[in-house]
Protein backbone atom coordinates (compact mmCIF):
# COMPACT_ATOMS: atom_id res chain seq x y z
CA UNK A 1 0.00 0.00 0.00
CA UNK A 2 1.67 3.39 -0.62
CA UNK A 3 1.29 5.91 0.94
CA UNK A 4 -1.37 7.99 -0.94
CA UNK A 5 -3.45 4.72 -0.20
CA UNK A 6 -3.78 5.13 3.39
CA UNK A 7 -7.20 4.94 5.06
CA UNK A 8 -9.01 7.79 4.78
CA UNK A 9 -9.63 8.20 8.79
CA UNK A 10 -5.42 8.84 8.76
CA UNK A 11 -5.39 11.37 5.71
CA UNK A 12 -8.33 13.67 7.21
CA UNK A 13 -7.74 13.33 10.89
CA UNK A 14 -3.61 13.42 10.60
CA UNK A 15 -3.39 16.40 13.56
CA UNK A 16 -0.32 16.73 12.37
CA UNK A 17 -1.05 18.18 9.40
CA UNK A 18 -1.84 21.04 11.79
CA UNK A 19 1.48 23.35 11.18
CA UNK A 20 1.31 25.33 15.14
CA UNK A 21 0.31 22.32 16.47
CA UNK A 22 3.10 20.39 14.58
CA UNK A 23 5.97 22.61 15.28
CA UNK A 24 5.49 22.84 19.06
CA UNK A 25 5.16 19.23 19.48
CA UNK A 26 8.75 19.38 18.05
CA UNK A 27 10.29 22.36 19.98
CA UNK A 28 12.18 22.27 22.81
CA UNK A 29 8.98 23.36 24.40
CA UNK A 30 7.37 20.45 24.22
CA UNK A 31 7.05 18.46 26.77
CA UNK A 32 9.36 20.29 28.88
CA UNK A 33 7.05 23.16 29.83
CA UNK A 34 3.88 20.69 31.18
CA UNK A 35 6.52 18.60 32.75
CA UNK A 36 8.26 21.42 35.00
CA UNK A 37 4.84 22.96 35.99
CA UNK A 38 4.01 19.72 36.89
CA UNK A 39 7.32 18.78 38.96
CA UNK A 40 6.50 22.50 40.60
CA UNK A 41 3.00 21.28 41.44
CA UNK A 42 3.91 18.00 42.61
CA UNK A 43 6.74 19.63 44.87
CA UNK A 44 4.05 21.73 46.53
CA UNK A 45 2.05 18.88 46.80
CA UNK A 46 4.71 16.52 48.64
CA UNK A 47 5.68 19.18 50.98
CA UNK A 48 2.18 20.01 51.93
CA UNK A 49 1.52 16.15 52.66
CA UNK A 50 4.59 15.32 54.29
CA UNK A 51 4.74 18.78 56.70
CA UNK A 52 1.36 20.33 56.11
CA UNK A 53 -2.01 19.82 57.99
CA UNK A 54 -2.08 15.91 59.43
CA UNK A 55 -5.75 16.16 58.23
CA UNK A 56 -6.93 15.62 54.59
CA UNK A 57 -9.70 18.20 55.32
CA UNK A 58 -7.22 20.83 55.90
CA UNK A 59 -4.69 19.89 53.36
CA UNK A 60 -3.87 20.87 50.14
CA UNK A 61 -1.82 18.22 48.59
CA UNK A 62 -4.31 15.42 49.67
CA UNK A 63 -6.93 17.63 48.01
CA UNK A 64 -4.96 18.12 44.75
CA UNK A 65 -4.19 14.28 44.57
CA UNK A 66 -7.40 12.57 45.35
CA UNK A 67 -9.83 15.02 44.51
CA UNK A 68 -8.46 16.13 41.40
CA UNK A 69 -5.61 14.46 39.86
CA UNK A 70 -6.89 11.23 40.80
CA UNK A 71 -10.23 11.50 39.32
CA UNK A 72 -9.40 13.25 36.55
CA UNK A 73 -6.59 10.56 34.98
CA UNK A 74 -9.21 8.02 33.51
CA UNK A 75 -10.77 11.39 31.37
CA UNK A 76 -7.39 11.87 30.45
CA UNK A 77 -6.37 8.39 29.28
CA UNK A 78 -9.77 8.01 27.12
CA UNK A 79 -9.36 11.62 25.59
CA UNK A 80 -5.54 11.76 24.74
CA UNK A 81 -4.34 8.02 25.30
CA UNK A 82 -1.37 8.11 27.87
CA UNK A 83 -0.42 11.87 27.17
CA UNK A 84 -0.30 12.40 31.61
CA UNK A 85 2.65 9.90 31.62
CA UNK A 86 4.48 12.14 29.03
CA UNK A 87 4.72 14.95 31.18
CA UNK A 88 4.53 12.88 34.51
CA UNK A 89 6.91 14.96 36.82
CA UNK A 90 8.14 11.39 37.78
CA UNK A 91 9.10 10.50 34.44
CA UNK A 92 11.38 13.96 34.07
CA UNK A 93 12.91 13.40 37.60
CA UNK A 94 13.87 9.64 35.92
CA UNK A 95 15.30 11.42 33.17
CA UNK A 96 17.52 13.96 35.08
CA UNK A 97 18.85 11.41 37.24
CA UNK A 98 19.55 9.21 34.15
CA UNK A 99 21.58 11.22 32.29
CA UNK A 100 23.74 12.89 35.96
CA UNK A 101 23.85 9.36 37.41
CA UNK A 102 22.96 6.38 35.01
CA UNK A 103 24.66 3.15 34.45
CA UNK A 104 22.13 2.77 31.29
CA UNK A 105 22.40 -1.26 32.15
CA UNK A 106 20.08 -2.99 29.70
CA UNK A 107 16.38 -3.97 31.37
CA UNK A 108 17.04 -7.33 32.92
CA UNK A 109 15.55 -10.29 31.26
CA UNK A 110 13.02 -10.64 34.52
CA UNK A 111 11.32 -7.38 34.52
CA UNK A 112 10.83 -7.65 30.50
CA UNK A 113 9.59 -10.61 30.88
CA UNK A 114 7.05 -10.50 34.55
CA UNK A 115 7.31 -6.53 34.63
CA UNK A 116 3.16 -6.47 33.88
CA UNK A 117 2.74 -8.42 36.74
CA UNK A 118 4.76 -6.64 38.98
CA UNK A 119 2.57 -3.79 38.17
CA UNK A 120 -0.86 -5.83 38.55
CA UNK A 121 0.28 -7.13 41.98
CA UNK A 122 1.61 -3.47 43.27
CA UNK A 123 -1.56 -1.98 42.33
CA UNK A 124 -3.46 -4.76 44.01
CA UNK A 125 -1.75 -4.46 46.79
CA UNK A 126 -1.60 -0.32 47.27
CA UNK A 127 -5.65 -0.52 46.63
CA UNK A 128 -5.90 -3.08 49.51
CA UNK A 129 -3.11 -0.80 51.61
CA UNK A 130 -5.08 2.11 51.69
CA UNK A 131 -8.57 0.51 53.31
CA UNK A 132 -6.21 -1.22 55.41
CA UNK A 133 -3.90 2.04 56.73
CA UNK A 134 -6.30 4.38 55.14
CA UNK A 135 -3.48 6.13 52.64
CA UNK A 136 -5.64 8.21 50.80
CA UNK A 137 -7.04 9.78 54.44
CA UNK A 138 -4.10 10.65 55.32
CA UNK A 139 -1.79 13.11 54.37
CA UNK A 140 1.23 11.62 55.28
CA UNK A 141 0.50 8.25 53.89
CA UNK A 142 -0.18 10.04 50.87
CA UNK A 143 3.62 12.11 51.01
CA UNK A 144 4.85 8.18 52.22
CA UNK A 145 3.78 6.44 48.65
CA UNK A 146 4.69 9.80 46.45
CA UNK A 147 8.39 9.39 48.89
CA UNK A 148 8.26 5.98 47.80
CA UNK A 149 7.47 6.30 43.73
CA UNK A 150 10.47 9.16 43.97
CA UNK A 151 12.49 6.44 45.15
CA UNK A 152 11.59 3.81 43.12
CA UNK A 153 11.84 6.16 40.18
CA UNK A 154 15.81 7.61 40.68
CA UNK A 155 16.92 3.85 41.71
CA UNK A 156 16.12 2.63 38.68
CA UNK A 157 16.89 5.38 36.39
CA UNK A 158 20.38 5.11 38.02
CA UNK A 159 20.88 1.39 36.69
CA UNK A 160 18.89 0.95 33.42
CA UNK A 161 18.41 2.70 30.27
CA UNK A 162 15.32 4.90 29.69
CA UNK A 163 12.03 4.91 31.63
CA UNK A 164 12.08 1.43 32.73
CA UNK A 165 10.22 2.39 35.72
CA UNK A 166 7.56 3.75 33.55
CA UNK A 167 7.32 0.87 31.20
CA UNK A 168 7.69 -2.03 33.56
CA UNK A 169 7.18 -1.07 37.50
CA UNK A 170 4.62 1.80 37.60
CA UNK A 171 1.71 0.74 39.74
CA UNK A 172 -0.45 3.12 37.42
CA UNK A 173 1.57 2.01 34.07
CA UNK A 174 -1.19 -1.20 33.02
CA UNK A 175 -4.02 0.94 34.07
CA UNK A 176 -3.02 4.02 32.08
CA UNK A 177 -2.29 1.58 29.20
CA UNK A 178 -5.64 -0.44 29.55
CA UNK A 179 -7.89 2.86 29.60
CA UNK A 180 -5.45 4.51 26.88
CA UNK A 181 -5.97 1.58 24.68
CA UNK A 182 -10.01 1.85 24.67
CA UNK A 183 -9.29 6.22 23.76
CA UNK A 184 -9.57 8.78 21.28
CA UNK A 185 -6.46 9.33 19.91
CA UNK A 186 -3.65 7.24 18.57
CA UNK A 187 -0.09 7.92 17.55
CA UNK A 188 1.44 5.63 14.70
CA UNK A 189 3.63 5.46 11.94
CA UNK A 190 3.10 4.65 8.07
CA UNK A 191 4.64 1.47 7.92
CA UNK A 192 5.65 2.07 4.51
CA UNK A 193 7.49 4.81 4.75
CA UNK A 194 8.88 2.77 7.75
CA UNK A 195 10.26 0.01 5.78
CA UNK A 196 12.55 1.79 3.66
CA UNK A 197 14.00 4.05 6.78
CA UNK A 198 18.23 3.33 7.76
CA UNK A 199 18.38 5.07 10.51
CA UNK A 200 15.25 3.86 12.95
CA UNK A 201 15.89 7.50 14.89
CA UNK A 202 12.70 6.99 16.39
CA UNK A 203 13.67 3.99 18.29
CA UNK A 204 17.20 4.74 18.79
CA UNK A 205 17.60 8.51 18.77
CA UNK A 206 19.80 11.03 17.39
CA UNK A 207 21.96 13.73 18.43
CA UNK A 208 19.24 16.00 18.69
CA UNK A 209 16.75 14.06 20.31
CA UNK A 210 16.86 10.79 22.26
CA UNK A 211 14.98 7.50 21.58
CA UNK A 212 11.71 5.88 22.72
CA UNK A 213 11.69 6.42 26.45
CA UNK A 214 9.21 3.72 26.72
CA UNK A 215 11.15 1.07 24.37
CA UNK A 216 8.61 1.10 21.41
CA UNK A 217 9.19 1.07 17.59
CA UNK A 218 6.39 3.24 15.90
CA UNK A 219 6.73 1.58 13.06
CA UNK A 220 5.44 -2.02 15.02
CA UNK A 221 3.26 -0.58 17.57
CA UNK A 222 -0.58 -1.77 17.34
CA UNK A 223 -2.14 -0.42 20.45
CA UNK A 224 -1.52 2.70 22.65
CA UNK A 225 -0.54 0.32 25.88
CA UNK A 226 3.39 2.04 25.67
CA UNK A 227 3.47 5.57 23.74
CA UNK A 228 3.40 8.34 25.87
CA UNK A 229 2.95 11.09 23.17
CA UNK A 230 6.56 12.04 24.35
CA UNK A 231 6.62 13.28 20.89
CA UNK A 232 10.50 12.43 20.72
CA UNK A 233 9.46 10.12 17.25
CA UNK A 234 7.87 13.55 15.79
CA UNK A 235 11.49 15.09 16.32
CA UNK A 236 13.47 12.91 15.29
CA UNK A 237 11.76 11.08 12.68
CA UNK A 238 13.24 12.29 8.92
CA UNK A 239 10.77 10.78 6.69
CA UNK A 240 7.50 12.77 8.57
CA UNK A 241 6.27 9.18 8.76
CA UNK A 242 4.58 9.63 12.17
CA UNK A 243 0.82 10.21 12.56
CA UNK A 244 -1.65 11.58 15.36
CA UNK A 245 -4.87 10.73 14.56
CA UNK A 246 -8.54 10.19 15.82
CA UNK A 247 -10.62 7.05 16.22
CA UNK A 248 -13.06 5.24 17.24
CA UNK A 249 -13.24 4.77 21.32
CA UNK A 250 -12.60 1.15 21.95
CA UNK A 251 -11.70 -0.15 18.40
CA UNK A 252 -8.69 -0.85 19.26
CA UNK A 253 -9.64 -3.83 21.11
CA UNK A 254 -11.02 -5.56 18.11
CA UNK A 255 -7.72 -4.78 15.40
CA UNK A 256 -5.73 -5.95 17.75
CA UNK A 257 -3.74 -9.30 16.98
CA UNK A 258 -1.62 -9.59 19.62
CA UNK A 259 -3.75 -10.01 23.74
CA UNK A 260 -1.78 -10.52 26.60
CA UNK A 261 -3.26 -12.43 29.51
CA UNK A 262 -1.73 -9.74 32.26
CA UNK A 263 -3.73 -6.87 30.92
CA UNK A 264 -6.66 -8.77 30.68
CA UNK A 265 -6.38 -9.80 34.04
CA UNK A 266 -6.33 -6.85 35.51
CA UNK A 267 -8.80 -5.11 33.39
CA UNK A 268 -10.72 -7.79 35.22
CA UNK A 269 -9.60 -7.62 38.92
CA UNK A 270 -10.40 -3.73 38.03
CA UNK A 271 -14.08 -4.21 37.99
CA UNK A 272 -13.45 -5.95 41.63
CA UNK A 273 -11.72 -2.90 42.87
CA UNK A 274 -13.83 -0.42 41.40
CA UNK A 275 -16.97 -2.72 43.03
CA UNK A 276 -14.78 -2.32 46.17
CA UNK A 277 -14.20 0.96 46.08
CA UNK A 278 -18.04 1.58 45.87
CA UNK A 279 -19.38 -0.72 48.18
CA UNK A 280 -17.00 0.73 51.15
CA UNK A 281 -17.90 4.32 50.87
CA UNK A 282 -22.30 3.68 50.88
CA UNK A 283 -23.11 4.26 54.54
CA UNK A 284 -24.18 0.13 55.30
CA UNK A 285 -20.47 -0.41 54.79
CA UNK A 286 -19.80 0.61 58.21
CA UNK A 287 -22.62 -1.39 60.07
CA UNK A 288 -21.20 -4.65 58.03
CA UNK A 289 -17.80 -4.13 59.69
CA UNK A 290 -19.40 -3.55 63.38
CA UNK A 291 -21.40 -6.67 62.59
CA UNK A 292 -18.24 -8.82 61.00
CA UNK A 293 -16.79 -7.90 64.28
CA UNK A 294 -19.61 -8.95 67.15
CA UNK A 295 -20.53 -11.74 65.40
CA UNK A 296 -17.85 -13.14 63.48
CA UNK A 297 -15.06 -12.19 66.00
CA UNK A 298 -12.56 -10.90 63.30
CA UNK A 299 -10.98 -7.61 63.00
CA UNK A 300 -12.09 -4.79 60.49
CA UNK A 301 -9.17 -5.33 58.68
CA UNK A 302 -9.36 -9.33 58.16
CA UNK A 303 -13.33 -8.39 57.03
CA UNK A 304 -12.55 -5.53 54.42
CA UNK A 305 -9.58 -8.45 52.94
CA UNK A 306 -12.63 -11.19 53.10
CA UNK A 307 -14.80 -8.76 50.25
CA UNK A 308 -11.89 -7.33 48.85
CA UNK A 309 -10.42 -11.22 48.25
CA UNK A 310 -14.35 -11.67 47.04
CA UNK A 311 -14.25 -9.01 44.90
CA UNK A 312 -10.99 -9.63 42.95
CA UNK A 313 -11.62 -13.30 42.50
CA UNK A 314 -15.65 -13.21 41.09
CA UNK A 315 -15.25 -11.39 38.26
CA UNK A 316 -12.28 -13.62 36.97
CA UNK A 317 -14.07 -16.69 38.22
CA UNK A 318 -17.03 -15.28 36.00
CA UNK A 319 -15.25 -14.64 33.13
CA UNK A 320 -13.51 -17.94 33.05
CA UNK A 321 -16.69 -19.74 33.21
CA UNK A 322 -18.25 -17.56 30.31
CA UNK A 323 -14.50 -18.83 28.47
CA UNK A 324 -15.19 -22.73 29.21
CA UNK A 325 -18.67 -21.84 27.79
CA UNK A 326 -17.69 -19.93 24.75
CA UNK A 327 -14.76 -22.61 24.54
CA UNK A 328 -17.38 -24.79 22.88
CA UNK A 329 -17.79 -22.64 19.80
CA UNK A 330 -14.22 -20.58 19.18
CA UNK A 331 -12.40 -24.06 19.16
CA UNK A 332 -9.42 -21.94 21.19
CA UNK A 333 -7.37 -22.64 24.25
CA UNK A 334 -9.10 -21.30 27.69
CA UNK A 335 -6.05 -18.67 28.16
CA UNK A 336 -5.99 -17.18 24.81
CA UNK A 337 -9.91 -16.79 24.66
CA UNK A 338 -9.55 -15.33 27.91
CA UNK A 339 -6.42 -13.06 27.28
CA UNK A 340 -8.69 -11.46 24.48
CA UNK A 341 -12.29 -11.28 25.71
CA UNK A 342 -10.77 -9.47 28.70
CA UNK A 343 -9.95 -6.52 27.18
CA UNK A 344 -13.98 -6.22 26.35
CA UNK A 345 -14.57 -5.03 30.27
CA UNK A 346 -12.20 -1.75 29.93
CA UNK A 347 -14.95 0.66 28.89
CA UNK A 348 -17.12 -0.47 31.93
CA UNK A 349 -13.54 -0.24 34.40
CA UNK A 350 -12.97 3.12 32.42
CA UNK A 351 -16.89 4.40 33.03
CA UNK A 352 -17.54 3.22 36.54
CA UNK A 353 -14.13 4.33 37.68
CA UNK A 354 -15.08 8.12 36.03
CA UNK A 355 -18.48 7.85 37.34
CA UNK A 356 -16.64 6.49 41.24
CA UNK A 357 -14.26 9.30 41.15
CA UNK A 358 -16.63 11.57 39.69
CA UNK A 359 -18.25 11.93 42.90
CA UNK A 360 -14.77 13.34 44.29
CA UNK A 361 -14.41 15.88 42.22
CA UNK A 362 -18.17 17.00 41.96
CA UNK A 363 -19.04 16.85 45.33
CA UNK A 364 -15.73 17.93 46.93
CA UNK A 365 -13.86 19.88 44.56
CA UNK A 366 -14.01 23.35 46.35
CA UNK A 367 -12.01 21.95 48.88
CA UNK A 368 -9.33 22.32 46.49
CA UNK A 369 -9.64 26.23 46.30
CA UNK A 370 -10.55 26.42 49.86
CA UNK A 371 -7.13 24.29 51.00
CA UNK A 372 -4.94 26.20 48.57
CA UNK A 373 -6.03 29.48 49.90
CA UNK A 374 -5.00 27.72 53.26
CA UNK A 375 -1.33 27.77 51.96
CA UNK A 376 -1.26 31.61 52.39
CA UNK A 377 -3.15 31.48 56.03
CA UNK A 378 -7.02 32.34 54.42
CA UNK A 379 -9.20 29.94 56.50
CA UNK A 380 -12.39 29.30 54.12
CA UNK A 381 -15.32 26.76 55.12
CA UNK A 382 -18.04 26.38 53.17
CA UNK A 383 -20.26 23.33 51.15
CA UNK A 384 -17.60 21.75 48.94
CA UNK A 385 -20.12 20.32 46.16
CA UNK A 386 -20.36 22.03 42.44
CA UNK A 387 -23.56 20.20 41.67
CA UNK A 388 -26.45 18.45 43.95
CA UNK A 389 -25.86 14.85 44.45
CA UNK A 390 -28.81 13.92 42.25
CA UNK A 391 -27.13 15.20 38.96
CA UNK A 392 -24.03 13.55 39.96
CA UNK A 393 -25.85 10.33 40.17
CA UNK A 394 -27.63 10.90 37.24
CA UNK A 395 -23.98 11.32 35.60
CA UNK A 396 -22.84 8.21 36.90
CA UNK A 397 -25.84 6.63 35.71
CA UNK A 398 -24.86 7.29 32.10
CA UNK A 399 -21.30 6.59 32.38
CA UNK A 400 -21.73 3.16 33.76
CA UNK A 401 -24.74 2.75 30.85
CA UNK A 402 -22.22 3.83 28.19
CA UNK A 403 -19.61 1.77 29.45
CA UNK A 404 -21.60 -1.22 29.80
CA UNK A 405 -22.75 -0.60 25.96
CA UNK A 406 -19.33 -0.19 25.02
CA UNK A 407 -18.14 -3.09 26.85
CA UNK A 408 -20.82 -5.49 24.78
CA UNK A 409 -20.27 -4.12 21.77
CA UNK A 410 -16.51 -4.78 22.37
CA UNK A 411 -16.97 -8.39 22.64
CA UNK A 412 -19.42 -8.48 19.69
CA UNK A 413 -16.75 -7.26 17.88
CA UNK A 414 -13.93 -9.23 19.18
CA UNK A 415 -15.94 -12.04 18.34
CA UNK A 416 -16.82 -10.98 15.18
CA UNK A 417 -13.28 -10.35 14.28
CA UNK A 418 -11.82 -13.44 15.22
CA UNK A 419 -14.81 -15.88 14.36
CA UNK A 420 -16.45 -14.60 12.14
CA UNK A 421 -20.14 -12.88 11.15
CA UNK A 422 -21.53 -16.06 11.15
CA UNK A 423 -20.42 -17.57 14.87
CA UNK A 424 -19.65 -13.90 16.48
CA UNK A 425 -22.86 -14.03 18.98
CA UNK A 426 -22.86 -17.39 19.66
CA UNK A 427 -19.23 -17.02 20.58
CA UNK A 428 -20.05 -13.67 22.12
CA UNK A 429 -22.74 -14.46 24.28
CA UNK A 430 -21.40 -15.60 27.55
CA UNK A 431 -19.24 -12.76 27.88
CA UNK A 432 -22.21 -10.47 27.06
CA UNK A 433 -23.99 -12.16 29.72
CA UNK A 434 -21.68 -11.08 32.34
CA UNK A 435 -20.20 -7.78 31.07
CA UNK A 436 -24.40 -7.16 31.30
CA UNK A 437 -24.99 -8.42 35.22
CA UNK A 438 -21.27 -6.28 35.96
CA UNK A 439 -22.90 -3.22 34.55
CA UNK A 440 -25.52 -4.07 36.73
CA UNK A 441 -23.97 -4.28 39.93
CA UNK A 442 -22.03 -1.33 39.22
CA UNK A 443 -25.28 0.74 38.37
CA UNK A 444 -27.04 -0.64 41.63
CA UNK A 445 -24.01 0.93 43.74
CA UNK A 446 -24.25 4.30 42.55
CA UNK A 447 -27.85 4.30 43.70
CA UNK A 448 -26.61 4.90 46.88
CA UNK A 449 -25.00 8.02 47.87
CA UNK A 450 -21.09 7.67 48.56
CA UNK A 451 -19.08 9.00 51.72
CA UNK A 452 -16.70 12.02 51.27
CA UNK A 453 -12.77 12.16 51.58
CA UNK A 454 -12.75 15.12 52.51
Amino acid sequence: MSQSKQPKSTQTSNFLKFKPLKRFLQSSLYPGIFQWLAVLVFAVIMVETLAGPTSAHDNFGTAATWVLWWPLLPLFFFLFGRFWCGVCPFGLVSDLTQKLFGANRKVPNFLRKYGLWIIDITFIFITWSDHIWGIVESPRGSGALLLLILGGVMVTAMFFERRTWCRYLCFLGSLSGNYSRAGMLELRANRETCKTCTTRDCYKGNTKTPGCPMFEFPMAMENNANCNLCGNCIKSCPHDSIRLTSRKPTSEFWSMTRAHFEESFLAIVIVGIVFVQNITMLDFYQSYLKWAELTLGISKDIAFTIIFIIAMTTPVLLLFAATAVSKRFNGETMRTAFARFGYAVIPLDLAAHMAHNLFHLLAEGKSIYYTFMGLFGVHLEGSTDFVSDPIIQIMQYVLVIAGTLGSLYTAYRIAKKNYGTSKALSVAMPYLVVILLFGILNFLTFTVRMGMRM
